[in-house]
């Protein structure tokens, strides 16, 4: 399966109003399921007694299944009385199955015995995405919720580019046509096309002869290609959303792949995205999913082609501030080719444009918080310059002059908790319009950076083949120590990347324990020279008439003792196990199979509580 975004016209104010609703009212519907959840898994969780002596039975009376997360969303439903006039009841059916995901993952590990946390309660800012049901593959025009109507020939149709060729007239034909011709020429405000009308032949007879017909619906709409809504409430007609495409011939190609076959078109989710540009903060999109792979171009699969008959062999060495590769041929043999290397770094262009982007963000959150503070001037302390001025003042004579905007740290209790929480500020409208744009920007960096892992990823796989080796390594550490380095290099996203193309290609990134290896504490001859980080250079004297052998035991040390050693690093092995052993479907486990043994802690926890303080105070306005 994969998936496609498709942007979404949302102009007119009622209906953009509508929609608002409609992510309001499953946001109260999803919110009240993890509160039931929640509260459901700590009750189970509680009850030692009860789940030693029977758990299927302890979980049938706490309804901790996924049909008993369903019958609690509909008596939501049914109680309220107004979620009715915005959402449907399959939606809110499809919203606790979700909710029911996560709390199966709390409750059942994995195949590697670790199991998720507790189901919490989101935010409105988190809620972004509506999930819909799939249609019925048996019966013909069943969607539940979301629908996707209309052609991709009926949109090149309606919106045909003035300019384009005349023999240009299906999208086969377009998706041949080079990058840069314009294809469509779409409004700045797409039109919602109306309902089918009439009357539709069957092609079958009544007892009379006569032709039978039917009442036209939307599934009979040919035209651009449209989301609608048809579960909400009666009387307030459907939520119609005209669709925006890529409107250049590059894209073409992709359109054909996602669009061109309804058959393969599979389930839709609305979803939205903050967009300070966009009416309302909000932009929407309906992410399709088909049942076919992704797209790849023909450059693109030449590309992997042509990498996956390299035959060599690599290593990787991903540092906090670049990027080595080495690859040498598979066998060994000099003459089947040579030693190839390459060393990737931020280029001096890469450098300027990060050091903008973080001047600019800078400038951002010293506007929110002199925004936040003139709003909020009770919670925050004078400065000490503003103090030192009231005490001049104060000892001339003259009256204290009045501070529109504290500059001293924030009011709080005797013991360092804030006196008001940060999401009871007042917050201006500018205020939130800013944080908006800054949260659109880091989205927008984000975005460019895991573009460009993947150009990275494609050219080393592409020179050096999808049979690569990397060091096993905790990155978190590194960004705990170098974070500024880590976030312009981004290493972990580039071996992310890494192994996506490897995988894609034919081969595998595998991972080595530097734990068991000890890669750079080795000799050529075999002998182990312990030394620390900072040393980068070893020198041997046998390293030249010897060749490799296996791993001698170091002087000193009995081989009964490095025996030892290697058994009880277990946990680095293990990690590196799960890795190379690649992606794993991961599906619901069975309700009735019993949870093992969980460890004793307070209720609802994963692992026992380690105890230490939370020294940071997070803004969760």
């Amino acid at each position: 399966m994969s998936v496609i975004r498709l942007p979404l016209v949302v102009g007119d104010v009622d209906v953009r109003r509508r929609v608002e609703q409609l992510f309001s009212a499953m946001w109260q519907v999803k919110r009240a399921v993890q509160r039931d959840a929640r509260a459901v898994v700590d009750a189970y969780w509680a009850g030692d007694v009860r789940r030693e002596r029977d758990v299927n039975a302890w979980r049938a009376e706490l309804g901790l299944s996924r049909a008993g997360l369903e019958r609690r969303a509909y008596q939501h439903l049914e109680r309220s009385r107004w979620l009715s006039d915005h959402v449907s009841k399959a939606l809110v059916m499809h919203q606790a199955d979700e909710v029911w995901a996560g709390v199966a993952r709390h409750l059942h590990p994995d195949a590697s015995g670790r199991r998720v946390g507790r189901p919490r309660t989101g935010t409105w800012w988190e809620y972004t995405r509506i999930p819909g049901r799939a249609r019925s593959h048996t019966t013909e025009r069943k969607w539940e919720t979301f629908r996707l109507h209309g052609t991709l020939a009926g949109h090149l149709n309606t919106f045909r580019h003035p300019a384009l060729s005349d023999h240009i007239t299906t999208p086969a034909q377009a998706a041949g046509l080079p990058p840069g011709v314009r294809v469509l020429a779409q409004p700045r405000r797409i039109p919602v096309p109306a309902r089918p009308t009439g009357r539709i032949l069957t092609g079958t007879t009544d007892a009379r002869g006569r032709p039978r017909g039917r009442a036209a619906t939307w599934f009979d709409h040919t035209g651009p290609l449209t989301v609608v809504f048809a579960g909400g409430p009666i009387g307030r007609g459907e939520i119609v959303l005209p669709v925006r495409l890529a409107q250049g011939a590059g894209r073409w190609p992709y359109l054909l792949h996602y669009l061109n076959d309804p058959s393969r078109w599979h389930k839709i989710d609305l979803v939205r995205r903050r967009d300070p540009a966009a009416p309302g903060g909000w932009a929407y999109e309906a992410h399709l999913m088909i049942l076919a792979p992704g797209h790849a171009s023909t450059a693109t699969r030449t590309r992997r082609r042509q990498a996956a008959a390299l035959e060599r062999i690599g290593g990787v060495d991903g540092n906090v501030s670049n990027l080595a590769v080495v690859s040498l041929p598979a066998t060994l043999n000099p003459d089947d080719g040579g030693v190839r290397s390459d060393r990737i770094t931020l280029s001096e262009q890469e450098q300027h444009v990060l050091a903008a982007g973080r001047r600019k963000a800078r400038g951002r959150q010293r506007a929110l918080d002199r925004s936040r503070r003139a709003s909020n001037p009770q919670q925050y302390q004078r400065s000490r310059r503003q103090k030192a001025r009231d005490e001049r003042r104060q000892a001339a004579g003259l009256p204290t002059k009045a501070v529109t905007v504290p500059g001293g740290p924030r009011r709080t209790t005797a013991t360092g908790k804030p006196q008001q929480a940060y999401r009871r500020d007042t917050l201006s409208t500018g205020y939130r319009n800013l944080r908006a744009r800054h949260s659109a920007a880091a989205a927008s960096a984000a975005e460019a950076s895991r573009h460009r892992a993947k150009k990275i990823a494609a050219a080393v796989v592409a020179a050096h083949g999808p049979n690569l080796t990397v060091e096993d390594c905790d990155i978190r550490t590194w960004f705990r120590l170098w974070g500024r380095a880590c976030s312009a290099t981004t290493p972990g996203r580039l071996i992310a990347a890494l192994a996506a193309e490897c995988m894609a290609t034919g081969g595998r990134l595998l991972r080595a324990s530097t734990f068991t290896t000890a890669l750079s504490q080795h000799c050529l001859c075999g002998r182990r020279t312990p030394k620390s980080l900072r040393q980068r250079t070893h020198h041997c004297d046998q390293a030249l008439t010897e060749s490799t052998a296996p791993k001698s035991v170091p002087p000193g040390r009995t081989r009964a003792a490095a025996e030892t050693r290697r058994k009880t690093l277990p946990r680095q092995r293990t990690a590196s196990a799960r890795r190379n052993a690649g992606p794993c479907t991961v599906t619901t486990p069975d309700e009735t199979r019993p949870a093992p043994e969980r460890p004793k802690a307070h209720a609802g926890t994963t692992r026992p509580h380690t105890g230490r303080p939370r020294r940071h105070i997070r803004d969760k306005s």
